[in-house]
C-alpha cells in the first residue's frame, strides 16, 4: 500500500502540472482528492493492515493528500494570474489613440426663449411663479371674470377631465391664485410660465400643447403707461433696441381695457415684407389693466390697487426671433432642427 500512495503522489503531481486550463485541474482534483478518487480507493484497504502498518500508512495518506493539495492550488494560482494577464493583454488600450468626441446636447430653443425672458423680468422685480396643470374650472374661468356659460369660454375650447377639472387653457389661473394668497395686500409682481392645453388641430401654427408666459403687477397707482413701459423693454430686449411698439384695442374678460401688442418688424424695419405680411408691424401678445371683477374675487380692493397684466407665447416668440416656420419643430425631437441651436447654449 505504500508504494500504491507513492506510486499516487507521484502521477497527480505530473497530471496537475500538466493541467492548462482551470477545468482540467478541477478534474484531476476530482479524480484524485474527491469521495471517489484513487486515495479514497487506495485507503479502504487500510481495514487488512496490522496495528502497526495502520499508523505508518496514515501518515502516508496526509502527506500524499497534502502534497497534492497543495500543488493544486500553487497550479491554481498561476492560472488564475495567467487567465488576467491574458485578458489584460486582450483588452490593452493604445491610449495614443485619439480620443472619439463626446457628443453634447444642448438647450431646447423654447427653453433658451423661456429663459431669456425669466431672466428680463427677474431683473425688473418680478418673481416666477408656478401652478397646476390640472386646474379647478373656478381658477381657470370663474376667478377671471368667466362665469359659467360665459360665451367667451368658447374662446378656449378645453379639455374637461370632469365638470370641475380640466387641463388649464392658459397660466392665468396661476395669477389668480397668487393674487388670492396675497390676502388683497400688494405688491404683486410675477410672471407664470407653463405649458397649456386646447382642442386645436395642430398645424403649422398650432398645437393642443404650447407654452405661455403671462405677467401680472398689481399695487397702487399702476396705470396703462406702466404697462406700456414694461412691454417696450421687454420688446426691445428681445428683438434690438430699435424696436417700436404699438397697443391696439381688444378684448379679453380678464383685463379692462384690452390691448394687443404690435412690434415694428425686425426684418424689414417697418418698411414691410413677407414676414410682417407687408404691414410693417408684428402681433407679439395681448394686455391689459386687470379687470376690477378679477382684483376683487382674488380679495383685492379696486379702489385702492390697480394692475395690469400680459400673456405671451414663447413659441411664436422663437419662431420670429429664430426664423421657424413650424411650430412642429419644438416638439417631434429631430436632431436635425434642435442642433442648430447649440452654439445658443
Amino acid at each position: 500500500m505504500k508504494d500504491e500512495l507513492v506510486q499516487l503522489k507521484q502521477e497527480a503531481l505530473e497530471v496537475i502540472e500538466a493541467a492548462q486550463d482551470l477545468q482540467s485541474l478541477q478534474a484531476a482534483k476530482v479524480k484524485y482528492l474527491g469521495k471517489k478518487g484513487s486515495l479514497t480507493d487506495i485507503l479502504r484497504g487500510m481495514g487488512k493492515l496490522s496495528a502497526e502498518e495502520r499508523p505508518v500508512i496514515g501518515q502516508l495518506a496526509n502527506e500524499v493528500r497534502e502534497a497534492i493539495q497543495s500543488t493544486i492550488d500553487e497550479k491554481e494560482t498561476r492560472l488564475e494570474e495567467e487567465k488576467v494577464r491574458q485578458k489584460l493583454q486582450k483588452e490593452t488600450l493604445d491610449v495614443t489613440l485619439p480620443g472619439r468626441a463626446v457628443r453634447q446636447g444642448s438647450r431646447h430653443p423654447l427653453r433658451l426663449v423661456i429663459e431669456e425672458i425669466e431672466d428680463l423680468f427677474i431683473s425688473m422685480g418680478y418673481a416666477v411663479a408656478e401652478g397646476p396643470e390640472v386646474e379647478q374650472d373656478y381658477y381657470n374661468f370663474e376667478a377671471l371674470n368667466l362665469p359659467k356659460n360665459h360665451p367667451a369660454r368658447d374662446m378656449q375650447d378645453s379639455f374637461y377631465i370632469t365638470e370641475e377639472l380640466l387641463l388649464r387653457t392658459h397660466t392665468s389661473p396661476v395669477q389668480a391664485r397668487t393674487m388670492e394668497r396675497h390676502q388683497g395686500k400688494g405688491p404683486v409682481k410675477i410672471i407664470c410660465p407653463g405649458k397649456v392645453y386646447r382642442r386645436d388641430n395642430d398645424d403649422a401654427t398650432h398645437s393642443h400643447q404650447f407654452m405661455q408666459i403671462e405677467g401680472l403687477y398689481v399695487d397702487k397707482n399702476v396705470t396703462l403707461s406702466d404697462l406700456k413701459g414694461t412691454l417696450t423693454v421687454f420688446a426691445q430686449k428681445m428683438f434690438g433696441e430699435d424696436r417700436r411698439i404699438r397697443l391696439r384695442p381688444s378684448f379679453f374678460p380678464f383685463t379692462e381695457p384690452s390691448v394687443e401688442m404690435d412690434i415694428s418688424c425686425f426684418h424689414c424695419g417697418g418698411d414691410g415684407c413677407s414676414v410682417c405680411k407687408h404691414t410693417g408691424w408684428i402681433e407679439i401678445l395681448g394686455a391689459g389693466m386687470v379687470h376690477p371683477n378679477v382684483l376683487r374675487m382674488s380679495g383685492f380692493d379696486p379702489d385702492v390697487y390697480t394692475g395690469f397684466a400680459f400673456g405671451m407665447g414663447p413659441e411664436r416668440i422663437a419662431m420670429l426671433k429664430y426664423g421657424i416656420d413650424d411650430i412642429r419643430h419644438f416638439y417631434t425631437n429631430d436632431e436635425r432642427f434642435l442642433k442648430q441651436f447649440s452654439r445658443l447654449s
